[in-house]
């Protein structure tokens, strides 16, 4: 089987969801017919939740670049 799993196949055939998720991708497991959630390998997710720009990059892009906060009237402790 091969993408979509019934929750209670999915609970009966766990190593089989895990192993199909390894060699064809996210599996998405049904609950009563409804999509409900994907199981997919840690490479996979790591992928998906790496971030696109490094946090250095992200605070030269911000519009407060170069300004300093204590000039503008707060106290920094």
């Amino acid at each position: 089987m091969k993408g979509n799993w019934s929750l209670q196949d999915a609970k009966n055939k766990f190593s089989q969801v895990v192993d199909e998720a390894h060699k064809c991708g996210p599996q998405i497991v049904t609950k009563r017919g409804v999509e409900s959630v994907v199981i997919m390998s840690i490479e996979d997710y790591k992928q998906l939740t790496r971030p696109t720009t490094s946090l250095t990059d992200f605070f030269q892009k911000s519009p407060l670049h170069g300004i300093d906060l204590v000039e503008l009237g707060g106290h920094l402790t």
